[in-house]
């Protein structure tokens, strides 16, 4: 497939302009590594994982493509198993060229990235926090809006936050939240951004680690089928995030049962693989593996769930997002003739 090259395929190197958003601890080297094959940016969450698990999901993703695998780290001081310093320090020592930021301030980590030869990128929320980060030597912008899914850091709708944030800065911009086909990517292009970010049609994968579960309700989810909450904030506080409205969500939020302290004793609901306890409203979502009552877990996911059609290949998305995206923008310019 022909490439559709933007500012930000320049950038990073890729031939398409998809991202595969980090999508926290769902992310695996597998995925990371067959959207990189395909194309676009693949992406690992580092900041749920300690310093071996790092540098082996990283090997793992760059030496199984010869695509670009890029990594996330989150800046909040409250979760993440290392510092985000630690976790840059090692995710930049095991070979990233390409280091997304968000829910901070990264104005003290981009130059970092840079003086390592690598491709800043630092999510927003808002035209001036681009501009910020731009100030501070970011080479991308990730415009984040607020129907995305996962933690959340906007309160203004892509459509409305992306012309403005486009207009800001003079870096490559990338869409996030609503995306999850190739016109959303087209309509993204279309408003001035460089690329799409895309998260929510990438758990529902086969090579992304979420349970089972999880991907068949995302399948089978329309766009009404999600709520932003800050009900699930047992390792993250005071961070909002949209999950799909399961039942455990819907019993909660009638319950009133408001926000689980750090000091208090919930219920251990569910399993890791290796036996480790999950327990009730823990910010994990359902991993592959897991066992107990997974569906009582966060099921992250952005208001583009009702686009997503069935589980397919990572790589297959990207030609497919690319292909659609090409249609789309072919029948706008030809309606304008």
């Amino acid at each position: 497939m022909a490439p559709l090259q933007t500012p930000l395929c320049t950038e990073i190197g890729i031939d398409h302009p998809v991202v595969q958003a980090p999508v926290g601890s769902v992310s695996t080297p597998a995925l990371a590594a067959a959207v990189a094959d395909a194309g676009g940016l693949g992406m690992l969450a580092m900041s749920w994982r300690g310093t071996d698990a790092i540098r082996d999901a990283y090997t793992e993703a760059a030496s199984a493509t010869s695509g670009v695998v890029g990594v996330n780290v989150v800046l909040d001081e409250s979760t993440g198993v290392l510092s985000p310093s630690d976790c840059l320090d090692v995710c930049l020592d095991a070979g990233a060229s390409a280091v997304s930021f968000s829910f901070g301030d990264a104005g003290s980590y981009v130059d970092r990235v840079n003086e390592a030869g690598g491709t800043a990128m630092v999510t927003v929320g808002s035209a001036d926090e681009a501009r910020a980060a731009v100030a501070a030597g970011a080479d991308i912008i990730v415009a984040q809006g607020r129907e995305a899914g996962g933690h959340v850091q906007s309160d203004v709708t892509t459509m409305a936050l992306l012309p403005r944030v486009a207009d800001a800065v003079e870096v490559p911009v990338v869409a996030a939240g609503g995306l999850g086909d190739g016109r959303g990517l087209a309509a993204a292009l279309t408003l001035g951004a460089d690329g799409g970010w895309f998260g929510t049609r990438f758990v529902a994968t086969e090579q992304s680690g979420a349970h089972e579960k999880y991907r068949r309700q995302i399948v089978d989810a329309p766009e009404t089928a999600t709520r932003l909450t800050d009900m699930f904030d047992r390792g993250w506080l005071d961070q909002p995030h949209r999950v799909l409205e399961t039942d455990e969500v819907r019993q909660q939020g009638a319950a009133d049962s408001g926000v689980a302290t750090e000091a208090s004793n919930p219920e251990q609901i569910a399993q890791m693989p290796d036996g480790e306890p999950i327990s009730r409203l823990a910010d994990m979502p359902p991993l592959a593996g897991m066992t107990g009552e997974v569906e009582a877990l966060p099921h992250y996911a952005g208001q583009s769930a009702g686009l997503t059609q069935g589980v397919q290949p990572a790589g297959e998305v990207v030609t497919r997002l690319v292909a659609d995206a090409r249609a789309a923008l072919a029948d706008a310019s030809a309606a304008a003739e």
